[in-house]
């Protein structure tokens, strides 16, 4: 997909932007691991960690969910993904 083209998945996610239930990743809570660059799913408000810690847990979530487009959850950060495309968007 051209870059200048904008994602479709982003027509897809709800109005407005779902609320997380949590500021952890629950998986790496169970596993006692520390939570690390969280990110946030747009479809349906999950909270995983990012590519950099052993779980995986966003990028897993977008595996077995299919839902396309997540957030970074870190303060400060507003950046958006999109796993289908591989893009920022």
């Amino acid at each position: 997909m051209s870059p200048s083209r904008p994602c479709p998945h982003l027509a897809e996610l709800p109005e407005p932007e779902p609320g997380a239930a949590t500021a952890r990743c629950p998986h790496c809570e169970r596993l006692g691991q520390r939570s690390v660059a969280l990110r946030l799913c747009l479809h349906c408000g999950h909270v995983g960690c990012c590519d950099s810690t052993p779980g995986r847990w966003a990028t897993e979530h977008h595996r077995q969910t299919g839902h396309a487009v997540m957030r970074s959850y870190e303060p400060g950060e507003s950046w958006r993904w999109c796993y289908e495309d591989q893009r920022l968007v």
